[in-house]
């Protein structure tokens, strides 16, 4: 299982080639970005509202929102009331239902909306621990060379470089500067 000590910081880069299955479907986490509590980009900044629940709780637990109301996004809970948006993955199991759920086979988990579509992760999963099913953590092999970058699609603390990403990984959401 994976370390949980530590804040968003801590987490993010940790989550870097571990692998993440729902319900057997799933792969590689390549790409991650960092919220703390402190950080007026993140979600739990201006404190506990019905939206952001999740992240006052405890940590290793889904955080699951709409973004602009077209899609979901997860997150994983971190310590201190901050959390790590898991933004692509290296697709590896469930490849067929993963392309049946997105129309096809192109671009399957590379991106925040990407990535739950294809893994059928809704709002029906915020708050739940992901220690249990549907979800199934696998270690990652060695340590993995990371990136870092600049966060993608936020107004708030952008230059904070809190992106984390697999370096050549072809399954990034957005190439690292």
């Amino acid at each position: 299982m994976i370390p949980l000590e530590g804040d968003a910081l801590a987490l993010a880069p940790r989550l870097i080639g571990v692998t993440l299955l729902v319900d057997g479907v799933g792969g590689l986490i390549v790409e991650t970005e960092a919220y703390r509590r402190d950080d007026p980009a993140s979600h739990s900044y201006p404190g506990p509202t019905p939206r952001n629940a999740a992240m006052f709780g405890p940590p290793f637990h889904a955080y699951v929102y709409r973004s602009y109301g077209l899609h979901w996004c997860f997150n994983i809970v971190a310590q201190d009331h901050g959390a790590v948006l898991v933004r692509a993955l290296a697709p590896v199991a469930g490849l067929e239902r993963m392309a049946e759920r997105r129309g096809g086979p192109a671009f399957l988990c590379a991106g925040p909306g990407r990535l739950t579509q294809a893994l059928a992760i809704t709002g029906a999963l915020d708050g739940a621990p992901l220690d249990l099913p549907p979800f199934d953590w696998r270690e990652r092999e060695g340590a993995p060379d990371i990136v870092t970058g600049p966060r993608i699609g936020i107004s708030k603390a952008m230059e904070a470089p809190w992106r984390f990403g697999l370096r050549g990984s072809p399954f990034l959401s957005r190439r690292f500067p």
